[in-house]
């Protein structure tokens, strides 16, 4: 069992009978105060995506999870089920929609990097690619020289997201999107 200064992020902690994800640690020491650090933790819920932000001694004492990434791809949806297979021993993981819900904006069947989140063997989560490569369904027409100008205009993926894009971009070309700020990075 490692101490609170000992957590890193991106790992996995086992808190109140929930398993969370650390995505960031602020560290503070408290003036005129006997004791050591605090650590404040930002956390995520592994199975419902919730935030939890909690303030640690330095010398609390946290369960690390035992949480493993198997890398993936999309193989079909079956009703409200996702079903991914794992590309090393081909094992099938079945992801209820509402578990991974804002991830499928940005999932396909050819996404690379997908890495499904397993909390004792069972599948609770996947784990998306900074930066992932889709084909635009619609936007309005190419504007000729709108490379010149920072003008966007919205253009839908073949996902369901919407994203700001050049004029010069059009329908089927295919894009890099950031995952996390939800925005065109370039053309692929």
């Amino acid at each position: 069992m490692p101490k609170a200064s000992e957590i890193k992020k991106n790992q996995a902690v086992e808190y109140q009978g929930r398993v969370y994800f650390v995505k960031d640690i602020e560290r503070s020491v408290p003036q005129g105060r006997a004791g050591g650090s605090l650590y404040r933790m930002r956390m995520y819920d592994v199975v419902t995506g919730q935030k939890l932000d909690e303030t640690f001694k330095d010398s609390d004492m946290l369960n690390q999870a035992d949480l493993v990434r198997r890398p993936a791809v999309f193989s079909y949806a079956d009703g409200d089920e996702y079903v991914f297979m794992d590309t090393e021993d081909f094992t099938q993981y079945l992801l209820n929609k509402s578990a991974i819900e804002d991830d499928l904006l940005f999932i396909t069947e050819d996404t690379e990097g997908v890495m499904v989140v397993l909390v004792s063997d069972s599948p609770v989560g996947v784990d998306l690619p900074p930066t992932v490569e889709l084909p635009i369904e619609e936007t309005d027409p190419s504007v000729k020289g709108g490379s010149a100008t920072a003008r966007t205009k919205p253009a839908r993926l073949t996902t369901g997201l919407v994203v700001q894009v050049p004029e010069h971009i059009s329908t089927g070309d295919r894009i890099k999107v950031n995952v996390d700020e939800r925005k065109f990075l370039s053309r692929a």
